[in-house]
């Protein structure tokens, strides 16, 4: 029943184990219909997403497309783009997400998004996310809010997770045109979890992206705190910086995760370019898997 995607025939995988992709969107053709995706066909074409999958791809799609590349289980996101008063902006509602949870237990888990302009009911709505829903952690894209990840506006966020005892994720680095007549700043840069680590050391963060280009300060950052970690998304593994193959295959094979933030790289393509990076057997385990079980607490 591989296909159906309730169950994972590891016997099919390269690797002996199903690897676990932290960053997934729900790019499904009813959110295309219902103006939800964030980005324009200018960013889809640049991002080279195929003709095929520019308007989505059902959810039985894309289990069929884990079931390929070895993945068992993806933690998808509802993401929250922008404050939606501002045109542009655009939500995936957490029952969205909640709902292929529910359908799919065995191969999703769900990550919440955060509008840091929702105050009190955003807090709210975290707590019934995790609590109700049953998700994993939370998502946080602080471009769409122009302020960086050690703004005041997100710290009630950060202490309402850790309360929770969830992860935050959040795109560090810069960020590209995701829409052409709305221009977004590049205000993720790594060394801003510095002090979000410090004041709240029960938090744990994760930087996805790569922190790209500045990599070695993501990677410092977690050298620097046990409690943030790195994540080699939305660049295809063949493309990973030469320093941040070394830390996931070295000295930091314990803080570095696997993802793809599909639909801007295959899952196919992802694992594809795994298996050609020479890891050593024990650190490629823990991210494409071992990593993401402990830090997000899922059934192993």
């Amino acid at each position: 029943m591989s296909a159906s995607g309730y169950a994972f025939d590891v016997t099919k995988t390269r690797t002996g184990y199903g690897a676990i992709d932290i960053v997934v969107n729900l790019t499904t053709p009813e959110a295309f219909a219902e103006g939800r995706i964030p980005t324009d066909d200018d960013f889809r074409k640049k991002v080279r997403v195929k003709e095929n999958l520019q308007r989505g791809i059902t959810i039985e799609g894309y289990l069929e497309k884990m079931d390929r590349a070895g993945i068992e289980r993806s933690l998808l996101i509802a993401a929250r783009c922008g404050d939606l008063r501002v045109k542009g902006s655009t939500e995936i509602p957490y029952e969205w997400v909640a709902d292929a949870c529910r359908k799919y237990p065995l191969r999703f888990s769900g990550l919440a998004g955060i509008d840091p302009t929702r105050g009190i009911a955003g807090l709210k709505e975290l707590d019934k996310a995790v609590n109700d829903y049953g998700f994993v952690g939370a998502h946080l894209y602080p471009h769409w809010f122009g302020e960086a990840p050690d703004a005041a506006i997100y710290y009630p966020y950060y202490a309402r997770c850790a309360e929770l005892g969830v992860p935050i994720m959040m795109q560090v680095g810069h960020c590209l045109v995701y829409q052409k007549d709305r221009r977004l700043p590049s205000v993720g840069r790594p060394m801003t979890l510095d002090k979000v680590a410090i004041h709240f050391p029960e938090l744990d963060i994760i930087g996805i992206h790569l922190g790209y280009p500045w990599t070695d300060e993501m990677i410092s950052c977690c050298w620097k705190h046990p409690n943030i970690y790195m994540a080699g998304d939305a660049y295809a593994p063949k493309h990973w910086p030469p320093q941040a193959v070394h830390y996931a295959n070295t000295y930091g094979q314990d803080k570095f995760l696997f993802g793809t933030d599909w639909t801007v790289v295959d899952p196919e393509r992802a694992m594809d370019d795994m298996m050609a990076l020479d890891f050593r057997p024990d650190p490629l385990r823990k991210v494409l898997r071992d990593n993401a079980l402990k830090l997000f607490k899922l059934p192993g």
